[in-house]
């Protein structure tokens, strides 16, 4: 484990907020930032998200290791590129500051034929931020997601909701699962650097 904390921020699926909520980390921590996985949209990567949207001179985003051209699945965009992944070129940039590490989709996610987001997870011995969103089936994939990371052996710092309340939903998965509710970012309707900032005031790390 590295001397400064280092987290690896997952969710229950795509489309969660993770990159909301790691650029907010990022922010109210002045961590260095880095994802792994890149798949599609490489003008508008998860890193350029990040740096456009953070305040502090203090972060550094580190390249990924693998950039796919294809909006798919990792496993699926690097065929269509030709290649394969690697989980030996997986490894953690060296820094001297804590480091926030942003996963592609949810856990099972496969990077390749036999090679999981959650082995990755595994593989650089990082404790888990879990990013959940309130929606009608949220309950089950975060339950899910909490499940497949004890079975690793994966320690979850916490619980981030991202986006609208639901007092129902989130009480049940904090009292049945006995993680700890690190924070709850608001619905906002426009995601900018104020924002994030302000992200940051809703999350106790």
């Amino acid at each position: 484990m590295p001397d400064k904390q280092h987290f690896f921020v997952t969710g229950i699926g795509t489309e969660i907020g993770k990159t909301v909520v790691s650029a907010a980390l990022v922010e109210k921590l002045r961590t260095d930032y880095w994802k792994p996985v890149q798949s599609g949209d490489l003008d508008n990567s998860d890193s350029l998200k990040v740096k456009s949207l953070i305040s502090n001179a203090v972060t550094k985003i580190f390249p990924e290791t693998y950039r796919l051209t294809q909006p798919f699945s990792p496993h699926k965009s690097a065929d269509l590129d030709g290649i394969i992944i690697d989980p030996g070129k997986f490894i953690l940039p060296k820094t001297d500051n804590a480091l926030i590490v942003e996963g592609a989709g949810g856990l099972m996610v496969p990077l390749n034929n036999r090679f999981l987001m959650i082995d990755l997870i595994k593989q650089l011995d990082l404790e888990v931020i879990l990013v959940s969103k309130n929606y009608l089936g949220s309950i089950n994939h975060t339950l899910l997601s909490i499940n497949a990371l004890k079975q690793y052996g994966i320690t979850v710092k916490g619980l981030i909701f991202n986006g609208p309340e639901d007092y129902y939903s989130q009480d049940y998965i904090l009292q049945y699962t006995g993680i700890k509710l690190l924070g709850h970012i608001p619905d906002y309707p426009l995601i900018d650097k104020q924002t994030i900032i302000d992200a940051g005031t809703h999350i106790n790390l």
